[in-house]
């Protein structure tokens, strides 16, 4: 299997669950985003990349937007999968046009199903459609 995303789907997947672990890696040792990146052996993906430094990038702006909408919840509160899941769609959704919809949220609750608790895959698919809507509303 070649590593482009242009490959499809698959691809793609991997790429999400590579930026999950990077994302995930950065949170738990409090360390920026792109210094992860800057100490793995060999580049990443383009797309892993892309996701990482722009999570990073617009953090601020992103966990804005997951606070507004996360009634109840704070960041502290969500599990470090779920948040960082949350933050990874929400830069798709805002950064990202060229990504549809569907397949934001859908690799994200999946990945939520895969890695988080029971409750996550709801939770996640719940917070991303509602932030879709405001983010990327259908005329």
């Amino acid at each position: 299997m070649s590593g482009s995303v242009a490959d499809g789907v698959g691809t793609r997947r991997e790429a999400r669950e590579r930026a999950l672990s990077l994302l995930y890696e950065s949170d738990l040792k409090g360390d920026a985003p792109d210094d992860v990146l800057a100490a793995l052996p060999l580049e990443p993906d383009e797309f892993v990349a892309d996701l990482v430094s722009g999570v990073g990038r617009h953090r601020d702006d992103i966990d804005a937007v997951i606070t507004r909408f996360a009634k109840g919840w704070t960041l502290a509160r969500m599990p470090v999968i779920d948040r960082t899941l949350l933050r990874i769609g929400v830069y798709e959704l805002a950064h990202r046009p060229d990504i549809p919809i569907g397949a934001t949220i859908s690799e994200a609750v999946e990945l939520a199903k895969r890695y988080s608790t029971d409750d996550s895959g709801k939770f996640v698919n719940g917070m991303l459609a509602r932030i879709a809507e405001e983010l990327r509303p259908v005329p």
